[in-house]
């Protein structure tokens, strides 16, 4: 028995150290990544970082869905968490934010700041897929690769580059790169690499992953899954941008067959972010932000995507001492400092650079030096609201009663310079005893104006108006 328990445990020893011997050889066999020469500190890559983060935050729409948010920066600091030792540095602050664009692209900062596309997750067929962008991007900054380039480029001066990257993005050309979907110029910089950075970002990123507990060989049908989708002139930006370095699908799964990954389970929370994107307005595209950007009007940042239906329940206001509005109870008054004010939904109107535009709700005012002729007046107001919005086309006009008076309502078609999404615009107007005319500007998208007409047609019939 002794005999037989002491070639047991002899036996039990040998697996056991075959498998440290197995594991050994993962170890030392996957791919070691050198970095290169670098004249920059690590805090200087996190300064250099935020600044352009900040650029980004400031010209970008950010999407900020807080479930959508929660679970991509979930699977940030999971793989985060993944990256080898030699390559972690302390000062660095890996963070995670989603774009409400159309097209497939992501791009991580110097010392961690990391924005992901819209269209990149809405592309994607999974959580490993998006992890594997992620984790791609996450390689470039632990390896350092964009202060790397722009020491290659002998810019050792941090205030002169933080100048020229700031010129970059707030410059006179900002709105012609924005249209070709790109960075603001941070592409020269931080955000466009050579093969040889790709490659490394590829191997390092399949490492990151496999600690992780994800599948490396899903990053590489990811980026198949981008040059397939990508599409049209020059293809995807993501690819344009991060250069295919040869044979990159095959490398990542040589790559992958000597990582050991012991997989995470599915949680479901990949499809419920994606189905929390299906149910919101299409996200606009490049082309649309730079439009908006151009003509001064407000970004989209800072706005939720997702808008509320209108209450059943309603609040009345007084914007003014002869007029009280009634409006669904889930609408704020919002004053717009020149003499209007607007009843919209959390997400409806949306504020920068001194612009205002909204996508939901009704607006009110008041026409000064009117000719007594509503008619005409009208016309002469619909005018001046085409020469801001070119895509306003009218569609008719009705008679019906504004507050108790006999007015005019009009209704007519436009394209968001803001969602890009077409919307149905309906003008009512109704003659002030001064002579004025006042007017109310009732605005929702096309696919939504079923959950908004009965709403609009109360807050037209449920106006009082007291002039004298």
């Amino acid at each position: 028995m002794t005999s037989r328990s002491s070639s047991a445990y002899l036996s039990r020893a040998a697996v056991a150290l075959v498998c440290v011997v197995a594991l050994s050889d993962i170890t030392t066999v996957q791919t070691r990544i050198t970095p290169d020469k670098n004249r920059y500190t690590p805090a200087q890559d996190v300064q250099l970082g935020q600044e352009a983060a900040a650029q980004v935050r400031k010209e970008m729409p950010l999407l900020r869905d807080g479930a959508v948010d929660e679970w991509v920066q979930s699977v940030g600091r999971r793989l985060v968490r993944g990256i080898p030792p030699d390559y972690q540095q302390k000062e660095f602050n890996y963070t995670f934010e989603v774009v409400n664009q159309k097209e497939i692209n992501a791009f991580a900062l110097p010392g961690g700041p990391m924005f992901l596309n819209r269209g990149m997750i809405e592309a994607a067929k999974s959580e490993a897929e998006v992890a594997g962008v992620m984790g791609h991007e996450i390689a470039h900054v632990a390896l350092r690769h964009g202060t790397a380039q722009a020491t290659k480029g002998q810019k050792f001066q941090l205030g002169a580059l933080l100048g020229q990257v700031a010129g970059a993005v707030v410059g006179g050309t900002a709105g012609a790169v924005i249209a070709q979907g790109s960075q603001f110029g941070l592409g020269t910089y931080f955000l466009k690499y050579g093969r040889e950075y790709e490659r490394q970002a590829d191997l390092l990123g399949a490492q990151i992953l496999a600690r992780a507990g994800y599948d490396p060989r899903q990053m590489a049908n990811m980026f198949k899954t981008i040059e397939a989708q990508g599409g049209g002139r020059g293809g995807p930006e993501w690819m344009s941008s991060h250069p295919n370095p040869g044979n990159r699908y095959d490398a990542i799964n040589r790559e992958a067959a000597m990582l050991r990954v012991d997989p995470r389970p599915d949680t479901g929370e990949f499809q419920n972010a994606r189905s929390r994107l299906t149910s919101m307005s299409a996200a606009p595209t490049a082309e649309q932000i730079a439009r908006t950007r151009n003509s001064g009007g407000p970004a989209r940042t800072g706005a939720p995507v997702r808008v509320e239906p209108p209450s059943d329940r309603q609040r009345t206001y007084r914007p003014g001492d002869f007029l009280q509005v009634t409006v669904p109870a889930n609408w704020a008054q919002i004053n717009t400092g020149e003499g209007g004010v607007t009843y919209a939904p959390d997400g409806g109107y949306l504020e920068s650079n001194g612009r205002s535009a909204f996508t939901h709700g009704v607006q009110f005012g008041v026409a000064q030096g009117a000719s007594g002729n509503l008619q005409r007046d009208t016309e002469q107001l619909l005018q001046g609201f085409a020469r801001n919005n070119p895509n306003l086309r009218a569609r008719g006009s009705r008679r019906e009663s504004v507050g108790g008076r006999t007015g005019l309502t009009t209704v007519l078609s436009n394209t968001s310079d803001v969602t890009g999404r077409p919307e149905l615009v309906a003008v009512s107007t109704a003659q002030l005893r001064n002579g004025n005319m006042l007017f109310l500007i009732a605005v929702a998208p096309e696919d939504e104006s079923g959950d908004y007409e009965a709403a609009f047609r109360r807050v037209r019939q449920s106006l009082q108006i007291t002039d004298r």
